[in-house]
């Protein structure tokens, strides 16, 4: 993830200070957004409940289950720390984001969160723009700029072109009707790159290739995109039925089917697999 800005870092004590955590907890939750693209949240720590799931409009899940005023507060910051990403000019986003606007900066999404409405900046941008820059000259200035884990991106909306740099290889993509608001790096070996635009949540794969290394070497086109396709969510819906079972196994035990320490060894178990 991007370093925070002032403005960022001040967000962040804001919340700490507000939801009574460390801003080492928030920094947990604003870290697994980013890896869920603003809309969904795995994340693990203490203060949080140990290991806990959060998904936009959808359940939470935390290990301490029966404090309901933990699970209210990693809601609520949970919910605020997605609007703020969703303000971002070039961080993961919700599908149904608005496009960028011109320039590279998006329309602040209307939400819960309780900053006002005015746009802020989070992340400290990745250089580039002049002589140096890591993508190719001719595509000119992008119109926003990221880089998350091992990667940098930059897109070129007027050009219709997506620079993506993994590990020193630059490769260039023409990103076709795409109107792009986000990039991340899905984690795990053999990880992706993905987007997102107005047609949801898309691999980097599905585009045509322009060029590579940044030397005008031609790439082999590729198949056209499949618009709309999004990655496999086996492992995000494994997580959930996992989740679900532990909820199951609360009310086997609150009816008495199950002791405390059944339910405690079997939820053991099943924490273990996420």
């Amino acid at each position: 993830m991007q370093s925070l800005t002032p403005e960022g870092q001040r967000r962040v004590s804001e919340l700490s200070q507000r939801y009574v955590v460390s801003t080492d907890a928030v920094m947990t939750l604003l870290r697994a957004l980013v890896n869920g693209h603003g809309t969904m949240a795995q994340f693990h720590h203490p203060e949080l409940g140990g290991a806990g799931q959060w998904m936009q409009g959808g359940m939470t899940m935390i290990g301490d289950m029966f404090n309901s005023g933990l699970k209210a507060k990693v809601e609520g910051l949970c919910s605020e720390l997605s609007s703020l990403l969703a303000s971002q000019p070039f961080a993961p986003a919700p599908a149904s984001h608005q496009s960028p606007t011109q320039g590279g900066q998006q329309q602040q999404q209307g939400g819960s969160g309780g900053f006002g409405g005015s746009p802020v900046s989070l992340f400290v941008p990745a250089s580039g723009g002049g002589s140096g820059s890591w993508w190719p000259g001719e595509l000119g200035v992008p119109s926003s700029t990221g880089s998350q884990h091992d990667i940098r991106y930059a897109y070129f909306s007027g050009a219709r072109r997506l620079a993506i740099d993994v590990n020193g290889r630059v490769s260039v993509h023409d990103t076709l009707d795409h109107q792009i608001s986000g990039v991340s790096q899905q984690q795990g070996s053999g990880a992706s790159v993905t987007f997102t635009s107005q047609h949801g949540v898309v691999s980097v794969q599905s585009l045509p290739v322009v060029s590579v290394d940044a030397a005008g070497q031609q790439a082999p086109a590729a198949a056209p995109a499949q618009v709309g396709a999004a990655p496999p969510r086996a492992s995000s819906d494994r997580e959930a039925d996992i989740f679900a079972a532990i909820e199951r196994l609360a009310d086997l035990r609150q009816k008495g089917i199950i002791t405390e320490q059944e339910f405690a060894a079997k939820k053991t178990d099943l924490l273990s697999r996420l």
